[in-house]
C-alpha cells in the first residue's frame, strides 16, 4: 500500500500572483465567471417558487404550496448534488477548466428552455440548470484553491473576496430579473437570467490566460488500473441511475404508480442520505487512505454536519422567507411598490459590505485566529437567532397584519454574519483538508452538504400553509441554535482531526 503522507500536493502555475487586490490575477477570472453564474441562478430562484405558485391566468404555474416546495426542494438540492460527480468528472475525465466551459452552455440553454410557455420544457430546463451548475460550480472553487501554495496566508483572504462576486451577482439579479419577473413575464425574467450566464461564458473564455496550467488537465492517478476501475464503477453508477428512471417511466406509463413531484422529491431525500452515508464510509474506512487522511475526512464530515444544518436555514430566504415577503411583508417605500423578490438582494449586499470587513479580520488576526469549527459555530447560532428573531412579526402576520421589511433586513443580517462564518470559511477548508488527487470530488462532497441543506429548506418550505408560521420559525431557530452548542463541544475534537491544517 502507498504511504500517501508524503505526497507532494500540485500546486497550478500561475503567471501574476498579485494583480488582483494582492491576489492571483487569474482570481479576477474565477471572480467574474461565479459572478454570472450567480446572477443566473439567483435570479431564477427569486422567481421560481413565486412563479410556480402565481396563478395561470397571472402567467404563473398554479402550483400549491407543497407541490411547488417539493419541486424548489428537488431543484436547489440537486444543483449541488451533481457537483459530486461534475468533481469526479473535472478530476478524471476533462480538468476543471473544459468541465467550467460545458457547465455554463448547459446553465444558459436551462434559462432559456424556461422562457418557452411549456411545462415540458420548463422541466427540462430544470434539469439542464441542474447538470450545469454541478459542472461548473464546485470546479470554479476548486481552482481558486489551486492559485495558492498550501502555506500562503493569503487562501482564506482570497476565497473571501471571491465570495463577494458571488454575491455581487446575487445582489444584482434579483433587481433586474425580479423586476422584469414580476412586473413584466415571469418568463421574460428567466431569459434574463440566461443572458447573465452568456456574459459570464464570454468573459470566462477571454480570462482563462490568466490562470496558467490551474485546472487544465485531469488529474493522473494512482495507477491505470485504478483509474480503469474508478471510470468502470462511474459507468455502472451511470447506467443504474438511467435504468432506475427507465424503470420508473416504465411504470408510471402503465399506471402501476402515481409518479408526483412530492414522491420524487423523497425518493431524493433517501437518495441523499445513501450517497452521504457511502461516500464517507469509503472515505474513512476504505482502503488506500492513510491514517492522516482519514483523519481529515472525520473533520470533514463534521464541517459536512454542520454545513448541512446551516443551509437548511439560510436556504429558506428563497422559499418559505420569500413567501412570507409576498404575502406578509409591506413591500412598500415612499410610496413605491417593490417586488418581494427584491429583498432576495438584501443578504448579498450585506455580504459585499461585510466580506471585505471579515476577510481582513482574519489576516488580522493571523495566530489568534479562530478554526474553522469555532467559525462554524458561530454561523450555526447567528443563523439560528436569524429565525428566533422572525417569531414575533409571524405572530403579527397571523392576525392579519403585513409586517415591516425591517424584520426579514434584521433576519438577513444576522444570516449574513453567520454566513461569512461559515461559508467562504468551509469552501477554503475543504482545499485544504482534502487530497490533491480528490480535489474536485471532496468540493464536491461540500456541495453535497449544500445540497442536504437546500433540500431540507424545501421540504420545510412545503409546510409553509400547513404549520403556523410561529412553530415553523421558531423550531427551525432553536434547532439550529441546538446544533450551534453541540459544536462548540467538539471544536477541539475536531481540530485535533484536523491533523495541523489551521
Amino acid at each position: 500500500m502507498i504511504n500517501r503522507e508524503n505526497i507532494e500536493i500540485k500546486v497550478a502555475s500561475v503567471p501574476d500572483q498579485t494583480g488582483f487586490f494582492g491576489h492571483p490575477r487569474g482570481l479576477a477570472t474565477l471572480f467574474f465567471t461565479e459572478m454570472w453564474e450567480r446572477f443566473s441562478y439567483y435570479g431564477m430562484r427569486a422567481l421560481l417558487i413565486l412563479f410556480m405558485t402565481a396563478a395561470v391566468d397571472k402567467g404563473g404555474l398554479g402550483f400549491n404550496v407543497v407541490k411547488a416546495g417539493a419541486i424548489y426542494g428537488f431543484y436547489t438540492a440537486m444543483v449541488y448534488l451533481l457537483s459530486l460527480p461534475g468533481g469526479w468528472f473535472a478530476d478524471r475525465i476533462v480538468g476543471q477548466r473544459r468541465a467550467i466551459l460545458f457547465g455554463g452552455i448547459l446553465i444558459s440553454a436551462g434559462e432559456f428552455c424556461l422562457v418557452a410557455p411549456s411545462l415540458t420544457l420548463f422541466y427540462s430546463g430544470l434539469g439542464l440548470l441542474m447538470l450545469g451548475t454541478g459542472l461548473l460550480k464546485s470546479n470554479v472553487s476548486t481552482i481558486v484553491g489551486q492559485l495558492y501554495k498550501p502555506d500562503d496566508h493569503r487562501r482564506d483572504a482570497g476565497f473571501s473576496i471571491f465570495y463577494m462576486g458571488i454575491n455581487i451577482g446575487a445582489l444584482i439579479s434579483p433587481l433586474a430579473c425580479g423586476w422584469v419577473g414580476e412586473k413584466i413575464s415571469w418568463r421574460l425574467g428567466f431569459g434574463v437570467a440566461g443572458l447573465g450566464m452568456l456574459a459570464g461564458l464570454i468573459q470566462y473564455v477571454l480570462g482563462s490566460k490568466y490562470l496558467g496550467d490551474a485546472g487544465l488537465h485531469p488529474s493522473k492517478p494512482e495507477s491505470l488500473e485504478q483509474d480503469r476501475k474508478q471510470k468502470r464503477r462511474a459507468a455502472i453508477v451511470a447506467v443504474a441511475v438511467l435504468v432506475g428512471f427507465g424503470i420508473i417511466g416504465a411504470l408510471s406509463a402503465t399506471g402501476q404508480i402515481d409518479v408526483t413531484a412530492e414522491l420524487v422529491s423523497r425518493v431524493l431525500g433517501v437518495l441523499l442520505v445513501l450517497i452521504t452515508v457511502g461516500m464517507f464510509s469509503w472515505l474513512i474506512f476504505g482502503p488506500g487512505w492513510s491514517t492522516v487522511e482519514r483523519k481529515r475526512f472525520g473533520a470533514i464530515l463534521v464541517l459536512f454536519i454542520a454545513c448541512t444544518i446551516f443551509f437548511a436555514t439560510n436556504e429558506q430566504a428563497g422559499s418559505s422567507l420569500n413567501l412570507f415577503a409576498e404575502r406578509s411583508t409591506d413591500n412598500r417605500i415612499f410610496g413605491f411598490g417593490y417586488p418581494a423578490s427584491w429583498l432576495q438582494s438584501v443578504n448579498p449586499i450585506l455580504i459585499i459590505i461585510f466580506a471585505p470587513v471579515f476577510a481582513w479580520l482574519w489576516v488580522k488576526l493571523d495566530r489568534r485566529e479562530p478554526s474553522s469549527p469555532t467559525k462554524f459555530s458561530l454561523g450555526l447560532l447567528f443563523a439560528g437567532l436569524a429565525f428566533v428573531i422572525l417569531v414575533p412579526a409571524a405572530l403579527a402576520a397571523a392576525h392579519g397584519a403585513r409586517v415591516s421589511p425591517l424584520w426579514l433586513i434584521t433576519s438577513y443580517f444576522l444570516e449574513t454574519i453567520g454566513e461569512l462564518c461559515l461559508s467562504p470559511v468551509g469552501l477554503s477548508a475543504i482545499t485544504k483538508l482534502a487530497p490533491q488527487r480528490v480535489a474536485g470530488l471532496m468540493m464536491g462532497m461540500w456541495f453535497l452538504a449544500v445540497a442536504m441543506g437546500n433540500y431540507l429548506a424545501g421540504m420545510t418550505a412545503s409546510l409553509y400553509e400547513s404549520l403556523p408560521l410561529t412553530a415553523l420559525f421558531g423550531w427551525v431557530g432553536a434547532f439550529t441554535i441546538g446544533a450551534a452548542v453541540i459544536l462548540a463541544f467538539l471544536i477541539k475534537p475536531t481540530v485535533r482531526l484536523m491533523g495541523g491544517v489551521k
